[in-house]
């Protein structure tokens, strides 16, 4: 696999430019972005969380962590990380721990906190799907994306 269904046929209907890199397997955000030659905060990772019985996908560079409580207070809930398999649900097509931070593709409500570098890079790189490939695309297709995604300031850099 070079890129998931599901964010491809995302990509191609909301006429995103993007480029796809390959990159040697990876096992961590980090490590991808070792690996691809692309810098930490320029690498947009989606973690997968449960809020109240439904999910939430939080998207924020790979050399940030997620505040919890800064998350949960400004949502006013409780937050915790969704299971393996609730994952694998819902991404069906993405191999695990290799989830595209694009929510709107798969239908699942999406944060992002835009005080990050994600926020003003000219180019942002993200999980394609798998552990060995990367989709680029620009700053401002990037925030074509997250469009619909809600905002916060919830993380820290690592």
């Amino acid at each position: 696999m070079t890129i998931a269904n599901t964010l491809k046929n995302h990509l191609l209907q909301r006429e995103t430019d993007y480029q796809l890199q390959a990159h040697p397997p990876s096992h961590s955000s980090m490590e991808t972005a070792q690996m691809a030659h692309v810098p930490g905060d320029a690498l947009a990772k989606g973690i997968l969380l449960k809020v109240k019985g439904s999910y939430l996908l939080v998207v924020l560079p790979s050399d940030y962590h997620i505040e919890q409580e800064a998350l949960g207070v400004l949502l006013g809930q409780q937050v915790e990380l969704a299971a393996e398999a609730e994952v694998a649900a819902l991404f069906s097509d993405c191999q695990p721990g290799a989830v595209p931070p694009i929510g709107a593709a798969y239908g699942v409500a999406t944060i992002w906190d835009p005080n990050t570098s994600l926020g003003r890079l000219p180019e942002i790189f993200f999980e394609a799907g798998d552990h060995q490939h990367l989709v680029k695309v620009s700053g401002e297709h990037f925030h074509e994306l997250m469009a619909s995604a809600e905002r916060g300031e919830f993380s820290q850099h690592i």
